[in-house]
């Protein structure tokens, strides 16, 4: 069984085949998203059109997600004309294979939960810290998509309801607060040469860089609090690269345990294990569904 899989991003397309076993041939590309999302399906069907023979097409892609139809339900401008595109559809008339397609947050959970940190583990949250904040949230090995394919979008918790401001999309809202992005745009004022997470880290020793990073770590700590609370999950999964730090998940573990409940500290904050190659599992494992099932719906593991 070889499966096609791309992870479409605003900045990448991640391709590789799956074997069954693991993602091989990987290969990145950029997605040229201002061009739209016409042209993104086209380049999609080049870049599969160069992965030889496969029985089957995973997608995971930035937006939300209808995985019963197969098509993008919502996209922001940063991929313009990308919502209502009936992805499944197109690949399928181009390439004649079954195509499962889902959010690229919803599908890293999934692939952690097959072959990464959460295996073994069937109820779990998962979020991932980047340009924003995603979630995704699993219950009985079952992502749970929400009434309109939005669950999960823990970004929009509000922790700072003093910046709210009417008609400003996620102001006051958490992932303007606790993405890797936040951590960037709270370093500008500090110390701007340090434009990205790896260089902050290397200058973590620096008194002022380090009492940054611990602000911008309280941020994280503040939804995951909200989180636990609504939840009481026993696993909370953290992703996204400035996750792979261990300063940031030792900090973030010992921070939460004093501001939840008693009863909640039960709960384990792991670190995702997959990184790049989460989203491409998760879209593989729904794509080897749809060759088990005949060709059905790959909402096998959707709620």
């Amino acid at each position: 069984m070889k499966i096609a899989v791309l992870d479409i991003g605003g900045t990448a397309i991640k391709s590789g085949i799956w074997d069954g076993n693991e993602i091989g041939m990987f290969r990145e590309w950029e997605t040229r998203a201002s061009e739209g999302g016409k042209a993104l399906m086209e380049r999609a069907k080049a870049i599969l059109h160069g992965c030889g023979s496969f029985d089957a097409i995973g997608i995971s892609t930035a937006g939300q997600v209808d995985t019963s139809a197969g098509k993008i339900h919502y996209a922001n401008d940063n991929i313009p004309g990308y919502t209502g595109m009936p992805v499944r559809e197109i690949l399928e008339q181009e390439f004649h294979v079954p195509v499962a397609v889902e959010n690229d947050v919803n599908a890293a959970a999934l692939g952690e939960m097959y072959n990464g940190a959460a295996k073994g583990l069937s109820d779990f949250l998962c979020l991932t810290y980047g340009t924003g904040v995603g979630g995704a949230i699993v219950m009985d090995g079952k992502v749970r998509q929400g009434s309109n394919y939005g669950g999960g979008s823990f970004g929009g918790i509000v922790v700072h309801p003093e910046d709210c401001r009417a008609g400003e999309l996620w102001s006051g809202c958490y992932e303007k607060y606790a993405s890797a992005t936040a951590l960037v745009r709270r370093m500008e004022k500090i110390a701007p040469e340090l434009d990205s997470g790896r260089k902050i880290f290397e200058s973590i020793e620096r008194k002022e860089v380090r009492e940054a990073v611990d602000g911008w770590i309280d941020e994280i700590v503040y939804g995951l609090v909200t989180l636990i609370h609504i939840f009481n999950p026993a696993h909370i999964l953290l992703g996204g690269g400035i996750l792979a730090q261990p300063y940031v998940i030792e900090e973030v573990r010992r921070k939460v345990m004093p501001l939840i409940g008693p009863d909640m500290r039960h709960v384990h904050i792991i670190r995702a294990l997959l990184g790049n190659l989460a989203g491409m599992t998760g879209a593989a494992m729904l794509a080897s569904f749809l060759i088990g099932a005949g060709h059905g719906k790959a909402d096998t593991f959707c709620g």
